[in-house]
């Protein structure tokens, strides 16, 4: 189930929830209140009830708190004499009777203090056996609920008359879930949360590491897969009785999520259709597969259908590149049709200026994707060149050639051109791919994944490239650092630092797009105004547009720094200031110079000479792109020596800091990395080196018998090679 399958399956029409907290989310150590966990709960549902969801609230928990404050008044009306002797096992219903009291006690103090009004509702199985009963209790319900009130519902275990809270199972009811249940489906809620002390429910004992979340229960699936660990030592029910009250509710038609009491926000995360816990709902067997794919499944498909990648011809792999090319162009409406109903979704929700413009396919984007495919498919072939040729001993030859990376994961935001692009790219390498894009461009990610898959060979397999649709699945993908070779995030540095911080797998990428024109004191004016505003201007929203202008001291004096602030007013760009600027120029101080824009904005300072342009980028930019604008050679080379960035220009605009332009085909990314690749990464970037030896038959044997000569021999290029018979 992805989001927004949970989104339709509920959250639109939620209106009345009821949400049963189990006993182990009650309870702490020694069965005293778990007094944070159950606040956080309560301010959750204080805040739902202010929202206007009508909340009913069914808890457990009171057993175990009698047990424990009966177990102290024990000890301390015991002399040392009667400790001495068997301990008499606590009566249940005792237990339950003081419980109660201490449990709605803190209910009431707790929701007292976030303005909210409970009221504690005791039931008995019996009790719904008279019809009256049940007509009487949905009418005081429904009133409580017009005044805002929360009703906090329990088994009244003190009078029941079954023989024993925890051993007794006939009946309505049997146990707090299976009466959130009944109540659930009694009162017509909309929604059903169970809140245990696990994640939701797994194919098998959660302490068993090969077991697995379920994220949607399909009954004609799960019902007799499942096996079940042993039941929580606190409450009576277990996740037994949790599925069974579960699938009671769903298939009685309310939606049902187990999820844990533990998590801060599950039940907001919920209510919000994100994927958290196992989701229960009588259409559940319509919306998911009846064979669940995981992550490990994508990623392991991926690498193998790479690996059929990789034994096709060389004019089979640029065959690929050319039908998908060719079917971009023919779904090209039907492309623009998503992307324009992203676009609108976007604009609807508010979403800032520069996010909607990198979602944007302006007219022409389609056939400029398809012209960078086809440019991709008419370079040579990357796949198996010999890098370096060596003769280790006589009729012994060793060569490094270029190699696939394996399978990649590359997570990127917003910009739905960027899935062409890293697509074509794998392909060309020889990489399987995981994509995950940004829930802005999900109309528009899913067809254009559909458009590529569909013009992959069945011999290959469409599961080359895997489409990720949900952000929970991320972490799933992080942890497999044994099928997923590289992981490249394209996105704010937020999404790039936390998946630094989440796994073991190589990440390469850049956080931020810092770029810097510098104006020295000996350029020309008309070629420094063409060049900042093209840097800042063409696509502001691009990770290689310019942030920052810096412009030597000398242009202050002469008026050049006046000409280039108005040709950026003029076309309507918002402008903030260092220290020196804002004072000379009257503009808002930044707050910041580490500060990425996106948008109509940049910083302007002014500094003494090169040297100062260049140690304040090294101190506030990102190792991005850099650029200076100089007639004197002698500073422009001083410039592109000491700059620490990725790409250094000397007079021509940071924009020209991409792939294509490059002449690379296409680009995954820009990485700032130091290690592997530097810059736009193309189809090189994707590659690694395998060590190809041919023998005739030597062995080391203690080297003995052996003469190593280590000769480096000529490498022919492919085309020499084919055309000398090799």
């Amino acid at each position: 189930m992805t989001e927004i399958d949970r989104s339709r399956a509920f959250a639109k029409d939620v209106k009345r929830i009821v949400v049963k907290v189990g006993t182990a989310v009650v309870t702490g150590k020694g069965g005293r209140l778990a007094l944070g966990r159950l606040g956080a709960i309560c301010e959750q549902l204080a805040e739902l009830n202010s929202d206007g969801f009508e909340v009913i609230l069914v808890s457990s928990g009171a057993v175990g708190l009698g047990r424990q404050r009966l177990r102290y008044r024990q000890l301390v009306n015991s002399s040392f004499a009667d400790l001495q002797k068997p301990q008499m096992e606590l009566d249940g219903k005792a237990c339950a009777g003081v419980g109660q009291s201490s449990l709605m006690a803190y209910y009431e103090t707790m929701f007292d203090q976030l303005d909210v009004t409970v009221a504690q509702m005791l039931v008995t199985d019996s009790s719904f056996r008279d019809k009256d009963f049940r007509k009487q209790l949905s009418e005081t319900v429904k009133a409580m609920l017009r005044m805002r009130v929360i009703p906090v519902f329990n088994e009244n275990d003190a009078i029941s008359t079954r023989r024993a809270p925890y051993k007794d199972s006939t009946g309505i009811f049997w146990d707090n879930d299976s009466l959130a249940a009944l109540l659930s489906l009694e009162l017509k809620a909309d929604l059903l949360i169970l809140l245990s002390d696990v994640e939701g429910l797994y194919t098998g004992p959660p302490s068993d590491s090969t077991s697995k979340l379920i994220h949607t229960f399909i009954k004609e699936k799960h019902q007799d897969e499942i096996t079940f660990g042993e039941k929580s030592k606190l409450g009576r029910g277990g996740m037994t009785a949790k599925v069974k009250a579960a699938v009671n509710a769903a298939y009685g038609g309310v939606p049902v999520i187990i999820t844990s009491g533990y998590a801060a926000e599950n039940i907001s995360k919920v209510l919000r259709g994100l994927r958290v816990g196992t989701l229960f709902h009588q259409d559940a067997h319509l919306w998911a597969p009846v064979v669940d794919t995981t992550s490990r499944d994508m990623a392991v498909a991926a690498r193998e259908s790479s690996r059929k990648l990789q034994a096709l011809s060389s004019e089979d792999r640029k065959q690929i590149l050319l039908d998908i090319a060719n079917a971009l162009e023919a779904n090209e409406k039907t492309i623009k049709a998503e992307n324009d109903l992203d676009v609108a979704v976007a604009q609807e929700a508010g979403y800032e200026e520069s996010l909607v413009a990198r979602l944007v396919m302006k007219p022409g984007k389609i056939s400029s994707l398809a012209a960078s495919v086809r440019q991709l498919a008419e370079m040579e072939d990357p796949i198996g060149r010999v890098l370096k040729k060596t003769q280790v001993a006589d009729d012994l030859i060793l060569e490094k050639t270029s190699s696939p990376i394996g399978v990649l994961l590359i997570v990127f935001e917003s910009r739905p051109d960027a899935l062409v692009q890293i697509a074509s790219l794998a392909i060309r390498s020889g990489n399987g791919l995981l994509l995950k894009g940004g829930k802005e461009a999900r109309r528009s990610n899913a067809i254009l994944h559909k458009v590529i898959t569909d013009a992959i060979p069945k011999t290959v397999g469409g599961k080359l490239i895997g489409l990720v649709t949900s952000r929970e699945e991320i972490p799933d993908l992080l942890k497999l650092d044994d099928v997923i070779d590289l992981v490249i995030p394209r996105g704010s540095n937020k999404l790039v630092s936390q998946i630094k911080n989440s796994t073991k797998i190589p990440v390469l990428g850049h956080a931020d797009g810092i770029c810097h024109v510098y104006v020295d004191k000996s350029c020309k004016l008309d070629m420094a105004k063409r060049i900042v505003s093209d840097a800042k201007l063409d696509y502001p929203a691009a990770c290689n547009a310019m942030e920052t202008l810096l412009v030597h001291k000398d242009l202050e004096q002469n008026g050049f720094l006046d000409d280039l602030i108005y040709v950026l007013q003029t076309k309507g760009v918002t402008l903030y200031g260092g220290p020196r600027a804002s004072a000379k120029l009257n503009i808002p101080e930044t707050k910041s110079f580490h500060h990425e824009y996106s948008s109509k904005a940049c910083t302007v300072e002014i500094v003494e000479d090169v040297y100062g342009a260049i140690d304040h980028i090294h101190q506030h930019g990102s190792a991005h792109t850099d650029c200076i604008v100089t007639e004197d050679s002698e500073v422009a080379e001083i410039f592109l020596r000491q700059v620490d960035s990725a790409a250094v220009f000397h007079n021509a605009s940071t924009r020209f800091s991409d792939g294509f332009r490059f002449g690379l085909g296409a680009e995954v990314g820009i990485s700032t990395s130091r290690i592997h690749a530097r810059g736009p990464v193309g189809v090189e970037g994707l590659l690694t080196t395998r060590w190809i030896m041919r023998g005739k038959g030597q062995v080391v044997d203690g080297d003995n018998g052996i003469v190593y000569t280590h000769k480096d021999l000529p490498v022919l290029q492919r085309t020499e090679a084919v055309e000398n018979g090799i």
